[in-house]
Formats: structure tokens, C-alpha cells, sequence
């Protein structure tokens, strides 16, 4: 691979050049191929232009997972701005979001599958999976309360968080499934199972009115 050229930018961009150099290396080969070398090589600097940011090729991963795991959670969560403010709308809106592209894509589902086998044994990986894990069960909580309240029946605070795991584990699963093997789904089959699926969980119709 040929050296990308130096260019002068401010450190929060050479930061985000420098994620985005990480994330290309383990999404193109994993993260064996994610050396401090080939992300220097890639980002057009030097090894030691990346210390100056990042003290570790730790830290720099930690940067990296927390970009990925916040560009998915912003997916989602452009869904609660979403819908012309009709609550059950909105909570659809979030469904179709967490199933179809960009959130379901090939690169990212290497990305994640490669940074969720390191939070199992790097505590501050793992502080960063439970820290986003947590943000998307509270993102589907919000959108259920609103929703309930909307057709007059509030539900406690206990009903939500275990109405938001059991949602978030049925399009975690759908994601991962349409990421890895996309053509096995035709007619918006995934799609249609997720809504289907919440509809069921919360006894909330999502059709299209």
C-alpha cells in the first residue's frame, strides 16, 4: 500500500484520520493487521505523530470501538427526532433504522465482531460496550414511554427496561443475521420480522398508517 501523503490539519481531525485509519485496517484484515505501522502508513504520518495522540495502540483501539459503537447508536437515534412527532411512527422509524443500511453492512459487523471479542478480557473495551449497550436500551425505553403514554397507558419504569432488553436482543439478532448474510432475506423479510417481532413484544402496531 502506497504512503498517503502528509497534510497539516488540526488535532481533532488528525484524531478522526487516525480512527478512520485504524477502523480501515482491522475491517480490511482484522485486528492482526492493525499495527501502529500500517495505521501510520494509511494515515500518511508517522509512528510517532500517532503516540503524540494516542500513548498506546490501546488507546487508540478504545478511540476506535467507541467512534463505532457511537455511530450506531446516532443511527438509532436519529429515529426518536423522526416520524412528525407521532410516537408510535417514531418507534418504527428506529426498527427500520436498526435493519436496514447503514446499519446493516458487512464492514461494520467485522468491526464489531472484532472489538466485542476484545471487551471479554480488556476491561476498558468492556466499560465501553456496557456504556453503549446501556444508552441503546435507554434510547428504546424513551421510545416506548412515549408511545405508551400517547395511547393512555403509561408503563412503569420496571416493564420498560425489560420490554427495551428483549427488543434490543431480537434486532441484535436480525442485525447480525442481515449483516452477515444479507441475500438469504428477500421482500424485506428482516425488516418485516423486526417489526413483527415488536409489535408482538409490545403490543404496539407499527404498520405504516
Amino acid at each position: 500500500m502506497s504512503r498517503k501523503p502528509f497534510r497539516r490539519v488540526g488535532d481533532a481531525e488528525r484524531r478522526a484520520d487516525l480512527i478512520k485509519a485504524m477502523l480501515d485496517c482491522i475491517a480490511e484484515g482484522g485486528l492482526q493487521h492493525a499495527t501502529v505501522r500500517e495505521v501510520a502508513e494509511r494515515a500518511g504520518v508517522s509512528g510517532g505523530l500517532i503516540r503524540h495522540y494516542f500513548e498506546t495502540k490501546e488507546q487508540l483501539l478504545h478511540a476506535a470501538y467507541q467512534s463505532t459503537m457511537a455511530e450506531m447508536l446516532d443511527i438509532g437515534a436519529a429515529a426518536e427526532e423522526a416520524g412528525e412527532g407521532e410516537p408510535r411512527r417514531r418507534l418504527r422509524n428506529f426498527v427500520i433504522a436498526c435493519l436496514t443500511p447503514p446499519m446493516i453492512d458487512a464492514r461494520r459487523l467485522s468491526l464489531w465482531a472484532a472489538f466485542v471479542a476484545m471487551a471479554r478480557i480488556d476491561p476498558a473495551m468492556g466499560a465501553i460496550h456496557r456504556e453503549n449497550y446501556l444508552a441503546y436500551r435507554a434510547l428504546i425505553e424513551r421510545l416506548l414511554a412515549v408511545a405508551y403514554e400517547a395511547e393512555g397507558r403509561p408503563a412503569a419504569p420496571d416493564r420498560l427496561a425489560l420490554l427495551a432488553i428483549e427488543i434490543n436482543a431480537v434486532l441484535d439478532g436480525l442485525w447480525l443475521e442481515g449483516s452477515l448474510a444479507a441475500d438469504l432475506f428477500e421482500n424485506d423479510e428482516l425488516l418485516k420480522a423486526g417489526l413483527h417481532a415488536t409489535e408482538a413484544i409490545t403490543g404496539l402496531r407499527l404498520d405504516d398508517e
